[in-house]
């Protein structure tokens, strides 16, 4: 009776030790003594107990951060930056077999080429053209973990941290740019109601009717405006609009 118990008990233990559960977005990359067999597809799978070394990859879109980092941009800026990466891992076995830690291995990398990319810009191009940064960045990372058999689908550039004379720097440079664009907008607004002023004087000097007509208009509208009484000299010439005989 014992003897039956213990084979029952080596038998559990022999089925935990050899089954793994495989999730849909895994998959297994099973060694044996140190060699390649193959992957294990998602599922309850079995291995060979203290023979077979099963390993779980995971197959989702992985964010990770790329901390703060020290640059000098190509126009002597001490400035942080830091970005967040996206990536998945495409090939499993060459993520076991091809690197230590693909993880660690992607973060250094991925910080390297931040600081590399972001001190060949200038600080202008950094903050007027971060998605061709961003492109540059994820171009050079996926190069370097495609043997790693990890595809990078998205780099983007968080926050650009500036010194605090920059920022101040950068806010008057801003308020030049706004008066300059004021000024401008109203000297175009002036230089457009003088060529319409210009029409209408040269209109009016062409018809002498016109002339007397807003000189009637002005005087109504002073008029309706004012309580007070307004002495205005009436032209000669405005009243021969009215004595000529009619035709």
């Amino acid at each position: 009776m014992g003897l039956v118990v213990l084979l029952c008990i080596a038998l559990l233990a022999l089925l935990f030790f050899s089954s793994y559960s495989i999730r849909a977005y895994e998959r297994g990359v099973v060694l044996r003594f140190g060699v390649y067999q193959g992957m294990k597809e998602p599922g309850l799978r079995f291995v060979i107990p203290f023979v077979d070394e099963l390993t779980r990859v995971d197959q989702r879109v992985i964010p990770m951060d790329i901390p703060p980092q020290d640059i000098i941009t190509r126009d002597n800026i001490s400035i942080k930056v830091n970005a967040v990466l996206f990536f998945r891992v495409i090939d499993p076995s060459k993520a076991v077999l091809g690197v230590e830690n693909y993880l660690d291995a992607t973060s250094q990398i991925s910080q390297t080429t931040l600081r590399s990319v972001c001190g060949e810009v200038e600080l202008d191009d950094l903050l007027s053209k971060r998605d061709d940064v961003n492109h540059r960045v994820q171009g050079i990372i996926d190069r370097h973990t495609d043997p790693w058999g990890i595809k990078v689908s998205l780099v983007e550039v968080k926050d650009i941290d500036l010194p605090q004379e920059m920022r101040r720097a950068m806010a008057r440079q801003a308020e030049a740019e706004r008066e300059r664009r004021a000024k401008i907008i109203q000297a175009e607004g002036e230089f457009q109601a003088a060529e319409k002023l210009t029409a209408a004087a040269s209109i009016m000097s062409r018809e002498g009717m016109s002339l007397q007509l807003r000189y009637l208009e002005t005087l109504k509208q002073i008029a309706a405006e004012n309580s007070s009484t307004i002495l205005f000299p009436m032209p000669i010439n405005l009243l021969d609009a009215f004595s000529k005989p009619k035709s």
